[in-house]
């Protein structure tokens, strides 16, 4: 099913915001803010918020800057914006934010984010820690510093030789289709994302998903990762906001989930108090789409209820 309402939410950053939004089935208990991933859209999260309002929790979705409906003044597609795009971003989703507590005031809300969205949960969770009642990153890619500074130097050849604004060349190759190779015998460059095929070739057929990113769009994904590699950034962040941290066994793109469980290794380092962690066997990148996804909605489910209770 289809969110059921839709608007465009002006921000503060210039930005237009392709909104959607579902009401929760009965009493609210909660609000899910949904922070989709890197070339997709969050209309895709359409049947987890309907799961989420049978339980009683509303849905927010917004399509990310250069993403899906949503336009910005001054920003071709495939682009956050003009430097410092990654900040309006994080504008972005406290925009959204704001809406939510106007609609829903006193609720407690769950930052939510997958993949990149996961990354850009993070920065907003760290940046404005009095917001969110708790946070829930799935899948996201918490590279180490060197691999980053590698990835940068990369993006600063090709904004040379390039531009900002054209699509990079090299970084796909290291990412993308890197982890298309990792999966054996596979249909499409795109199976590295669920075991489901049904899933996997709706994203394919999809015009919204699966584009190649900027040089620009790169510059800034990055710049979220270097921002949650600095320990310094959680000094203000409660130890004891409950934190729902997800991976796959087989995401290529998170190592088979070894990225997820070395950043739980560094917030226990840290002294946070109410960390969930699960990596599940055998799931891809997408866990919420993947064959076990009423596994993981259920288990997401459990955690909310006690987060927001």
């Amino acid at each position: 099913m289809p969110f059921t309402s839709q608007q465009s939410l002006p921000s503060p950053t210039g930005a237009q915001l392709n909104l959607y939004m579902r009401e929760p089935e009965g009493a609210a208990r909660g609000v899910v803010q949904i922070n989709h991933g890197l070339a997709e859209h969050a209309a895709r999260y359409a049947r987890f918020a309907d799961f989420l309002a049978a339980r009683g929790f509303a849905t927010y979705a917004h399509d990310h800057r250069g993403h899906g409906g949503t336009t910005a003044p001054n920003t071709p597609p495939r682009m956050f914006g003009q430097a410092p795009a990654g900040d309006m971003v994080i504008a972005d989703v406290e925009a959204v934010h704001a809406h939510i507590a106007e609609h829903h005031p006193g609720l407690p809300v769950i930052t939510f984010g997958h993949s990149m969205g996961g990354l850009i949960a993070t920065n907003h969770t760290l940046r404005h820690p009095e917001r969110a009642a708790a946070a829930a990153i799935f899948n996201a890619q918490f590279t180490p510093g060197l691999a980053v500074a590698g990835a940068k130097a990369v993006l600063a050849w090709e904004r040379f030789r390039l531009g900002s604004d054209a699509a990079s060349r090299i970084i796909p190759r290291l990412t993308f289709q890197a982890w298309a190779k990792k999966i054996r015998n596979r249909r499409t460059d795109f199976d590295w994302l669920s075991r489901d095929a049904e899933e996997v070739d709706k994203y394919v057929a999809d015009p919204l998903c699966g584009w190649d990113a900027t040089v620009a769009m790169w510059s800034d994904l990055f710049g979220f990762i270097t921002y949650c590699n600095d320990d310094a950034h959680f000094a203000r962040l409660p130890h004891d906001k409950p934190l729902f941290l997800v991976g796959g066994e087989h995401d290529p793109s998170t190592e088979g989930g070894k990225l997820v469980t070395r950043f739980e290794e560094r917030l226990q380092g840290m002294g946070f108090s109410n960390l969930t962690s699960k990596i599940y066997d055998e799931t891809r990148h997408e866990c919420l789409n993947d064959i076990n996804r009423d596994t993981v909605m259920e288990d997401f489910a459990a955690w909310a209820e006690k987060a927001v209770d």
